[in-house]
């Protein structure tokens, strides 16, 4: 019998987008405003996750 494994990626716990908001914020004070390319990694990361999180507002008509 052969058995196959998901390859999806579950967050274990939802964070809000104020505390990836946070973490942004933490990772830009501690790279002293210059991201390595393994701190960009992070960032997008981390911009991805606070997109998600964060509240969807209503398109506004101009």
């Amino acid at each position: 019998m052969l058995h196959t494994m998901s390859t999806t990626v579950e967050t274990v716990t939802e964070r809000s987008a104020d505390e990836v908001n946070e973490e942004i914020r933490a990772l830009w004070l501690r790279s002293g405003g210059t991201l390595s390319t393994e701190q960009r990694e992070e960032y997008q990361r981390l911009v991805l996750e606070w997109a998600a999180a964060s509240p969807h507002q209503p398109d506004q008509a101009a």
